[in-house]
């Protein structure tokens, strides 16, 4: 069954190194803004019935608007199976009500996406109280890939026997796993938050000083938790602190703040495009779309 994979022109440099590692044909969804905010989108005028499109959700509720619309398009168009490739997927944070009458965003985004496509592929998704992708998008294909090892090689390449420190317990899980691939050690901060844009770092009773230090997240969004952990390793005699992230949102003056703090280097993957990325999460797409393609 032939394939095809759709994007947007400003994550195209992404959805070309994609294309070239499936070897689709690669086409994109042209948009065209109304003064109103609206949004008309053109899509080719046929499509094969298998379909890959392409949409980080970082900045999302625009976004959101123009994926369904992307979606419902397609589908008029020829195609009968519909995967989201979305690297970044925004809303999984919220996975329940932490207050009465919150809305648990992860639960509704989830069900919008399952009634879209058969197939969700992100990576490095904040999850925490669900077991995998499959419970995001009830009764259909989620895929949960994970840029950490990729990350590890480029940190054991740039800085050969750092230290990895998980700013958080919540990152444990990619360091740990950059960690084992490389060989390299590791450690885990304990993360206090005090608000959106005030949190507190403690490190574990270990010896940092005169060690490479290299912190390792998911996503630097304020970059608040990784300014804080910097700080706390060069209190303690780190000699040099730098930072990788999957998802590079660098929100106001994150990128400032990380160097104010003595951040080195930052880098990060090209799920979000950014003048930090320096590994590709291409190759990782490609074979997980491949593997749906053929199933």
């Amino acid at each position: 069954m032939s394939a095809l994979l759709l994007a947007f022109d400003d994550e195209w440099p992404l959805a070309e190194r994609l294309a070239a590692a499936l070897g689709w044909p690669l086409q994109a969804v042209q948009r065209h803004r109304f003064p109103d905010g609206e949004t008309r989108l053109r899509l080719p005028p046929r499509l094969p019935a298998r379909v890959a499109l392409l949409r980080g959700l970082q900045q999302p509720n625009a976004k959101l608007t123009e994926l369904w619309l992307a979606a419902a398009g397609a589908r008029e168009l020829g195609a009968v199976q519909l995967a989201l490739v979305s690297p970044y997927l925004a809303y999984m944070r919220q996975d329940i009500a932490f207050t009465p009458g919150e809305v648990v965003s992860q639960r509704h985004v989830g069900s919008l996406l399952a009634q879209a496509f058969e197939c969700v592929i992100t990576i490095d998704p904040h999850l925490h109280r669900v077991r995998s992708m499959d419970e995001v998008v009830p009764g259909r294909r989620g895929v949960a890939l994970s840029a950490a090892p990729l990350l590890g090689a480029w940190i054991a390449a740039q800085v050969p026997g750092a230290l990895l420190v998980a700013p958080d317990e919540e990152a444990e899980q990619w360091v740990a796993s950059a960690a084992r691939a490389q060989g390299l050690p590791y450690l885990v901060a304990h993360k206090q938050r005090l608000g959106d844009h005030e949190v507190r770092v403690s490190l574990p009773h270990a010896d940092v000083a005169g060690r490479a230090a290299v912190l390792l997240d998911d996503v630097a969004s304020t970059g608040r938790t990784l300014v804080d952990a910097a700080k706390a390793l060069r209190a303690r005699g780190a000699a040099s602190v730098d930072v990788a992230v999957t998802h590079g949102l660098f929100v106001g003056d994150a990128l400032a703040s990380l160097q104010a703090a003595g951040v080195r280097e930052v880098w990060s993957s090209d799920s979000v495009p950014h003048a930090s990325n320096c590994v590709s999460v291409a190759p990782l797409l490609a074979r997980a779309l491949a593997d749906w393609a053929e199933g």
